[in-house]
C-alpha cells in the first residue's frame, strides 16, 4: 500500500498535479480516514463492554491491543 503522504504525480512540462492523480489522492486520504473512524468504532465497542469472566476479559484486552495497533500504524 502506498502512503497517503506521497505526491500526487505532476503533469509533465506544467509542474500542476495531474486531475487523475488529485482525484486518486483524494480517493486514498478518504478510504483512510473511513479505516480510522472503523477501527475508532471498534475501540469504543471494546471499551463500553464489561465483564467478569477472566478468559472473556483477556479476550478483549488482546482485541483492544490490536485495534489500538492498527490505529497507531495508521499514523
Amino acid at each position: 500500500m502506498s502512503s497517503a503522504l506521497q505526491q500526487p504525480a505532476v503533469a509533465p512540462g506544467n509542474g500542476r498535479v495531474s486531475e487523475e492523480a488529485r482525484r486518486q489522492a483524494d480517493m486514498r486520504r478518504t478510504e483512510r480516514a473511513r479505516q480510522r473512524q472503523e477501527l475508532n468504532l471498534q475501540r469504543e465497542n471494546i471499551l463500553s463492554q464489561r465483564t467478569n469472566h477472566p478468559a472473556r476479559r483477556a479476550a478483549l484486552v488482546a482485541a483492544l491491543a490490536q485495534i489500538e495497533g492498527q490505529i497507531e500504524a495508521m499514523n
